[in-house]
């Protein structure tokens, strides 16, 4: 995957104006990438966490619409572009070191972002019982909606 420069992105200078300065100079990882969690603009829950490379950091700045880079399929994709599920993009921010991106959306459709069918990727919590045992309990009562509707038997 090769970066793509842009006029968005400033080339990243010193500490000082990296951390408190005015300039978008995102770090990109080894990869190319920066990792990008994803809240709902009105509640402030955390509905995904996603990445991103230069050329989908400046699709979202340029679309306000949240596109993203499957590191799995080696593709980009826009967020909704088969479910509907589109994610507009209210806010951007990023990290003193400018090494995460935070999107602030409102999602269309149906109002889910969880590829499996619930709102928030995030529908399970960690519990550990007094036993020792770890499990993964639901904090969703279901679905939002059923998968293999939008996607097929994927």
């Amino acid at each position: 995957m090769t970066m793509t420069t842009s006029p968005l992105f400033a080339k990243r200078g010193d500490k000082s104006e990296i951390e408190t300065g005015t300039s978008l100079q995102p770090k990109f990882d080894s990869d190319g990438l920066i990792a990008a969690v994803v809240t709902d603009f009105e509640t402030g829950e955390v509905l995904m966490v996603g990445y991103m490379n230069a050329e989908a950091l400046k699709r979202t700045i340029d679309t306000g619409e949240a596109w993203y880079w499957s590191r799995s399929r080696q593709e980009f994709w826009k967020k909704g572009g088969t479910s509907g599920q589109v994610q507009k993009v209210q806010e951007i921010r990023t990290d003193c070191d400018q090494d995460a991106i935070w999107l602030k959306v409102s999602v269309k459709g149906n109002g889910a972002t969880c590829h499996v069918g619930f709102r928030s990727c995030f529908f399970r919590k960690i519990v550990k019982h007094e036993d020792g045992r770890v499990e993964l309990i639901r904090t969703e009562a279901g679905r939002v909606y059923d998968p293999k509707d939008i996607y097929g038997n994927k």
